[in-house]
């Protein structure tokens, strides 16, 4: 956060530039993009980088403006009018739990790119929780680590043994929306946790999201050993011993922090098994205060929910018990239980204490737990019926709530005019009613297809852009410039796959039978182009090859140039994305994928989802709204699978997709095309949007655990 020195008569700006606010209103945006056009480019649309870079005389010309002046004041009048919390929809149906916070911790978030603190799609889905916790008035505080050196950017070589590169940046604090707290004696070091043998001290730094106070807590704090003091630097490291000593911080030290802030909440939110340390640390506290460790562990769980992710048990934190004893020997002993009692609370089945799963700790100390869709509430049942064995596996206490995304966040902003002229001005705030968007079918298909046709040029010119960035960087050989886009035609029709590079989500499979492939893509009359993003987990090297596969693919003459790899996939490059494609492909394998949410943004946009019948697509697909990709039969084996869901594939896009897209009137519009884009929207926006999400998860698990 930089000191700024701004003419009095515009002096918020910086108040505006520190609160993320500003990246999900339009009106906001506006502020900066039109103060400096070119800085708010050049600083990658981060604000606080473009005061901190701005001349004394733009800002001077500014405050002297009357058109910037009336932008300015009515957006900081917006901006007053949220931050005081009058008429939003919690304090209106609940205010008796008003001032009851809710703690949610989470070991990644994904607000805007200008704090680069994420991974994927779980850091994606909290920084939207964020978000539209602020919109409805939830008093949410949340609780993760700050990167500095966050995930790793992406490079790409070809002839290089593994074409991903990781390449780590330190953050420019100074120029990035965060602020340091301090302790109540004015000290950096806000609170402190025993790891191992070492008195470890906590920083903490505070993003202010709208009305949602996020804290990320940071151990690159002087008194800290060197050992130590890059615990914090890097997000999802490989190394088990460092993971499970970033737990132990962001679990335990959160719970200390929030108390030392003097925070107090009424419910604590579990996202995943990584923070669920959390729960132990509310049983030491009780335990302190004279309660027997039974009543301690009752009381914990009556105000803990927790949400799991991930359906297959390889992707669950699972511990060995040497490490676990190393770091929480001292911790479990003075719980007043004996090592046996504390990893029965992290045990999936049976009694063992070979390993602690932190999954099973969050399961057990919750009173409410959920997947995020429908067919992982079945997946997960099957998956943690043990804990419950005398209950049938349909009565496994585990609800469903999908999640959904941030629709403000996500809608580009060219689509959000266009609405505004038949949804009415203020559609964004009823935006899961989903009679509301019956008006859709009024849009003008012309007018909806050249919004459309204009989000597409803008991403083709957003990947040219950085191919080029990209060459005169580090004189990147040009016959790669065609793998990286250069070469894409904005009149082609464009299928993106963008999400995480992993074994199970089947990148590749397209390039199953490459000749037909080629067919498809090089077709005179009816081409098609394929743009692939993702990034690899640094120690998942089948993933990795997988990245090579693609991109060398993409550098084969005989795809003209229409196979692209875009790198370094980030939250920038993933709004051109899910705007401006045509088709967005998922191709997981079935009972892997929890929910998905990336094609829940395309859909939104109008980019129509093709899909396996997956996480949130088994509840989204209506038949009209886009295209499922195989039966409802799971194969027998991988093979089977693999081959039967490329034939279907094929098969979409030969027989149904490729000749609605090229089938247009006179003036070139697709009708049939642009009927089941607006069914797309239709029928999504409002059943898979963060709104909807926040007001289930407020009624179905926050209300009653405040209540109790």
């Amino acid at each position: 956060m930089t000191d700024l020195s701004l003419p009095p008569r515009i002096d918020r700006l910086g108040e505006l530039a520190n609160n993320l606010w500003w990246s999900w209103h339009p009106q906001a945006r506006n502020v900066f993009r039109t103060l400096d056009y070119q800085l708010w480019k050049l600083s990658g649309h981060n604000p606080v980088m473009e005061l901190d870079q701005a001349r004394s005389d733009t800002l001077q010309a500014a405050a002297a403006d009357p058109s910037f002046l009336n932008l300015y004041d009515s957006v900081m009048s917006a901006f007053d009018n949220e931050m005081a919390n009058s008429g939003a929809w919690f304090t209106t149906n609940y205010p008796d739990l008003a001032h009851s916070p809710i703690a949610y911790f989470s070991m990644e978030y994904a607000i805007h790119n200008s704090l680069p603190i994420y991974a994927g799609g779980l850091g994606v889905l909290a920084g939207d929780v964020c978000k539209e916790a602020s919109d409805l008035g939830l008093p949410l505080i949340a609780v993760g680590f700050m990167y500095p050196q966050g995930y790793f950017h992406q490079h790409l070589c070809a002839g290089l043994d593994s074409c991903q590169q990781e390449v780590y940046e330190q953050l420019e604090f100074d120029q990035a929306p965060i602020s340091r707290v301090l302790s109540a004696e004015g000290r950096v070091a806000v609170a402190n946790v025993q790891l191992g043998g070492t008195n470890l001290a906590i920083g903490v730094w505070q993003v202010r999201a709208g009305r949602t106070n996020i804290y990320l807590l940071d151990t690159n704090l002087e008194e800290n050993p060197a050992e130590h003091r890059q615990l914090s630097a890097r997000l999802y490291v490989a190394d088990r011993e460092r993971r499970l000593q970033q737990e132990i911080v962001l679990g335990i030290g959160g719970v200390r922090v929030l108390r030392k802030l003097d925070i107090n909440p009424v419910v604590w939110h579990v996202n995943e098994g990584h923070t669920a340390f959390m729960t132990l640390e509310r049983i030491r506290e009780e335990l302190a205060g004279g309660t027997s460790f039974g009543e301690a562990m009752s009381r914990v769980q009556s105000a803990t929910v927790f949400t799991t992710h991930t359906p297959v048990q390889a992707g669950h934190d699972i511990f060995p018990a040497q490490l676990v004893d190393k770091y929480l020997k001292d911790y479990y002993e003075s719980l007043g239980i004996g090592r046996e009692v504390f990893f029965q609370l992290g045990q999936q089945t049976g009694p063992s204490g070979q390993s602690f799963n932190m999954s099973a700790l969050g399961m057990r100390l919750a009173s409410l737990r959920c997947a995020v869709s429908r067919l992982h509430g079945e997946v997960t049942r099957r998956m943690w019926h043990g804990l419950w064995p005398d209950v049938a596996e349909d009565q496994v206490p585990v609800i469903a709530i999908t999640n959904g995304v941030h629709v403000p966040s996500w809608i580009a902003p060219e689509l959000h005019s266009l609405l505004e002229g038949y949804l009415g001005r203020d559609w964004i705030d009823r935006h899961d009613d989903s009679h509301m968007w019956q008006r859709l079918l009024d849009v003008s298909d012309d007018e909806l297809w050249a919004v459309h046709q204009l989000l597409k040029h803008k991403l083709i010119n957003t990947i040219r852009h950085r191919a080029r960035q990209r060459w005169l960087a580090d004189s990147t050989a040009p016959a790669e410039l065609p793998a990286m886009g250069t070469l894409l035609d904005p009149e082609v029709l464009t299928i993106a796959f963008a999400r995480r590079f992993a074994e199970y989500k089947r990148p590749a499979l397209v390039f199953r039978d490459i000749e037909r492939l080629r067919r498809i893509v090089t077709d005179e009359w009816r081409p098609v182009q394929f743009v692939f993003a993702g990034k690899s987990h640094p120690a998942d090297l089948p993933s990795k090859l997988l990245i090579k596969q693609v991109y060398q693919l993409a550098l084969d003459r005989q795809f003209q140039g229409r196979i692209a790899f875009v790198e370094n996939h980030n939250m920038h490059l993933a709004r051109y994305l899910v705007q401006g494609a045509d088709v967005w492909l998922n191709t997981p394998r079935r009972a892997q994928e929890a929910c998905g949410t990336s094609g829940m943004k395309a859909s939104l946009n109008g980019v129509l989802h093709l899909s396996v019948r997956e996480g949130w697509w088994c509840e989204g697909f209506n038949g009209a709204n886009g295209w499922a990709i195989g039966s409802g039969v799971t194969p027998s084996s991988p093979e089977e699978e693999d081959e039967a869901d490329a034939e279907a594939l094929y098969r979409l896009l030969e027989e149904e997709i490729i000749p609605l897209y090229y089938s247009r009137d006179r003036n070139g519009v697709p009708h049939g095309w642009v009927r089941m884009v607006k069914e797309a929207i239709r029928s999504i926006a409002p059943a898979f949007c963060a709104r909807r999400m926040l007001k289930e998860y407020t009624e179905r698990m926050y209300r009653p655990v405040a209540k109790a």
